[in-house]
């Protein structure tokens, strides 16, 4: 049985700030070849198994679009390691870019590593830090981990409300307040971005954002 508190350890994760231009790196090893783990992140009847549906024109320079989610263009592709996209939420402005990179180490062990580069806006940053798209990232790094293993979290709507997903999104909060400190943010502004960012993915129960 895959526990999933471990996979969520597994990952490395590390933040940068320039400016209003935060980027956010997540990476981890999977025991899978690199095309294997290539196929996962580009076949789109793959990618609806362990992400979400999408849809458009998958080459460069066509656009895609996540269901209920992100869509943008495809703006480099180069198989088998290198797929970099624009990550755009609705009219939100600004720059978002979202890169992966796979490098084979071995036969059936590939190094995964997810960076994020987007302009955001100021009060968003002051409140919730890099988790506020980190624990997102996080439960993509899960769930395609998952589907390389052949498992999955099931019906992902169940799931979210579950003791376990809020143990993993805790978990995830706090690893990516670790980075956080780690690249210079003062403790006490990373313990309030963590709190904030756990009151809207993972409030108590009772909490009125809980819904419970």
């Amino acid at each position: 049985m895959i526990d999933i508190i471990d996979q969520i350890k597994l990952a490395r994760r590390e933040v940068g700030e320039n400016g209003e231009t935060k980027t956010v790196t997540i990476s981890r090893r999977y025991d899978a070849a690199v095309e294997d783990v290539w196929d996962a992140c580009t076949d789109p009847e793959r990618i609806a198994r362990w992400f979400l549906p999408v849809s458009g024109d998958f080459r460069v320079g066509g656009h895609y679009q996540l269901q209920g989610n992100a869509g943008g263009e495809i703006l480099r592709c180069e198989p088998p390691g290198l797929l970099k996209v624009s990550w755009v939420m609705g009219d939100a402005p600004g720059l978002s870019e979202v890169e992966v990179r796979l490098t084979p180490e071995g036969e059936e062990s590939t190094l995964f590593e997810l960076r994020h580069v987007a302009t955001v806006p100021p009060g968003m940053w002051s409140t919730y830090g890099p988790g506020a798209v980190g624990v997102g990232w996080d439960l993509t790094v899960l769930g395609l981990g998952l589907h390389l293993a052949g498992g999955s979290i099931g019906d992902p709507r169940a799931w979210e409300v579950s003791e376990e997903a809020r143990r993993c999104m805790t978990v995830s909060a706090e690893a990516w307040g670790e980075a956080h400190r780690a690249a210079g943010e003062a403790p006490e502004t990373v313990a309030a971005m963590v709190k904030n960012t756990l009151g809207f993915y993972a409030p108590e129960p009772g909490d009125p954002a809980s819904g419970q």
